[in-house]
């Protein structure tokens, strides 16, 4: 990922909300379509795997909306994963312990990925808050949702709350660096305060108080590969948290850290804040 602007950093003390956590085990084999690559299959069977685990652990809910499957075998779930999301599954995923055990092979001329993940995990005790955020491509409205990028691409966030909180975005770039979008470089506080029930645009000037627009990063995505794929995080708690401590690495890309220490950040975060919402977004980016 490369853009066009910075960050900001300063850490506050965060809010305890201790919560037991506990550890658990997942395992999932994937059969690969022919249209999907090494990559993305990979993480497929890995976010698959996170679910199992969890399901496992804490139980499912069942959505009236859905024909999702789930049978209990001595003690383990199994579900029927076409129709079952994360916000289905009882539980949360902290932390990944050590590194995933890929089995990668082809049966029948078909790829198939099995992986194996140990991690940490919390049971979710109430309902999460219903914010929507949504990843903007080239455009400022909900349709131009997109997470299929081209080099010179305008990237935008549009994000609304039902309740006041406080939100952090980051992007985790193919090389393994954790950029922060927001805050904003020119904000102070390291902290970005969100009021209950409106929309705010990001990455956007032209959407603020012409007096607000010197604090706005705007972010064009560029890539050095012929394709690569980042990820965005999109944190939000109503409880207040700072920003992870960062450098000024290159004065035309934001504020960074390397993704281990990001990692660390946000783990911590979580741990003491069982209100935290984490949204994983990947994207892709092509020449």
């Amino acid at each position: 990922m490369k853009s066009i602007i910075l960050s900001l950093a300063l850490f506050l003390s965060l809010p305890i909300f201790a919560q037991k956590l506990k550890t658990v085990e997942g395992e999932y084999t994937y059969h690969v379509p022919d249209n999907v690559t090494m990559e993305e299959a990979r993480r497929t069977a890995l976010d698959r795997a996170k679910i199992q685990a969890l399901a496992d652990a804490f139980g499912t809910i069942v959505s009236q909306f859905n024909a999702t499957r789930v049978e209990n075998r001595n003690g383990k779930s199994d579900i029927d994963f076409s129709s079952i999301g994360g916000s289905e599954v009882k539980g949360e995923w902290i932390e990944t312990i050590g590194e995933p055990i890929y089995d990668i092979r082809y049966v029948d001329g078909m790829m198939v990925v099995t992986v194996k993940v140990k991690g940490k995990a919390r049971e979710i005790v109430s309902a999460a808050i219903d914010y929507q955020a949504h990843i903007l491509r080239n455009g400022t409205e909900e349709r131009f949702e997109d997470d299929q990028f081209r080099s010179g691409d305008d990237l935008f966030l549009s994000f609304t709350s039902p309740v006041k909180g406080y939100l952090a975005v980051y992007l985790v770039d193919a090389d393994g660096q954790a950029f922060c979008l927001l805050p904003y470089r020119n904000q102070a506080e390291g902290i970005y305060p969100i009021e209950a029930n409106r929309r705010y645009l990001f990455f956007h000037a032209k959407s603020v108080p012409p007096a607000e627009r010197i604090l706005v990063d705007e972010y064009v995505l560029t890539c050095e590969r012929s394709m690569e794929h980042n990820f965005i995080y999109v944190i939000f708690s109503p409880n207040p948290f700072a920003k992870a401590s960062d450098t000024n690495a290159d004065d035309a890309l934001p504020r960074q850290l390397s993704h281990g220490d990001f990692q660390k950040w946000l783990v911590k975060c979580r741990k003491r804040d069982k209100d935290m919402d984490l949204r994983l977004i990947p994207i892709t980016i092509t020449k």
